[in-house]
């Protein structure tokens, strides 16, 4: 296995009103190679360069390999399957083009997401989803749709593979959400990329299995890793003090590795038995200008190699 880190560790967000200060995609591309990383994601169109021979010469000066690029569309709305395959296949044709012209060993996968964050009760209720946040059956076959056709089209027009991303203040954040949305998508088409820090933040049980109950219920539908930690006193404070979202990020829900509850040791192990030869992302969500993110990316990258990875 080997270890990137992803641009949303410097506060590169996806959201609409994040814009912030953000680092330049050169000076974050120059921390995260210098703390130990050897792969990233793309972030927000546009944050790095956007014609494949320039974001080749921008990953290859730092020895990194592209490894994925998110992309939110509203999929419990059909009438934004249409524009969403557009945008996601801009995207998907940056990353094959720049793959190809790399030529790198592993193909990056097209992050595929709920458009989180826009939904106001989900975004209100994030961390403490109740059933009846959740999306009906009818509009479960809509998602599942959305994502089983954009999937579709990516593969065909690309080669590379999709996989969603579960996430808090959307649509699919809950244990049981998840397993809906697998349910209702094409095994072959859709995988997932586990990320251990929304699990947590998003299971409204609070049971401290969670992570390695869900690893072993969708194992064959982990395609891709997402390493992140959830502080538990900061999330039970977001319930007490009824904070979205954001009010959560800004109170570091997500907090370094090693500093919250998720178990990477037990994780680590489990990837190893089932043979997983991919990559382990490492995401410290933080707002635009908030914390030391070279400094965490350092102390992140440490901690993982005391586990041995």
């Amino acid at each position: 296995m080997r270890v990137g880190n992803a641009p949303c560790s410097w506060g590169t967000l996806e959201f609409e009103g994040m814009a912030g200060e953000k680092l330049t995609c050169q000076r974050m591309l120059d921390e995260l190679a210098a703390t130990g990383y050897t792969g990233t994601e793309l972030g927000d169109w546009g944050f790095m360069p956007t014609e494949p021979s320039a974001l080749k010469a921008e990953l290859a000066r730092r020895a990194l390999t592209l490894l994925g690029a998110f992309v939110p569309v509203a999929l419990r709305d059909r009438n934004a399957h249409g524009p969403g395959e557009e945008r996601v296949l801009k995207t998907a044709r940056l990353l094959a083009d720049t793959h190809r012209a790399m030529g790198a060993e592993t193909a990056p996968f097209l992050v595929l997401a709920d458009e989180n964050g826009t939904v106001p009760q989900r975004t209100q209720n994030a961390g403490r989803i109740r059933p009846e946040h959740g999306l009906s059956a009818a509009a479960w076959e809509v998602f599942g749709a959305g994502a089983n056709r954009i999937a579709a089209a990516v593969k065909k027009e690309t080669g590379l593979r999709t996989v969603f991303h579960h996430h808090c203040a959307g649509f699919v954040e809950t244990p049981a959400e998840i397993a809906s949305f697998l349910s209702c998508t094409d095994p072959s088409l859709v995988g997932l990329v586990f990320d251990t820090g929304h699990l947590v933040f998003g299971d409204p049980g609070h049971d401290p299995d969670i992570v390695p109950r869900t690893l072993d219920r969708h194992a064959d539908r982990i395609w891709y890793m997402h390493f992140k930690d959830c502080e538990r006193t900061v999330a039970a404070r977001s319930g007490t003090e009824g904070w979205d979202y954001f009010a959560s990020v800004r109170n570091g829900v997500f907090c370094e590795l090693g500093r919250g509850c998720v178990d990477f040791r037990t994780v680590l192990e489990w990837l190893r038995r089932r043979g997983y030869g991919g990559w382990v992302l490492v995401e410290q969500d933080v707002l635009p200008g908030m914390g030391t993110p070279r400094e965490s990316a350092q102390r992140n990258r440490d901690y993982l190699r005391t586990l041995g990875l």
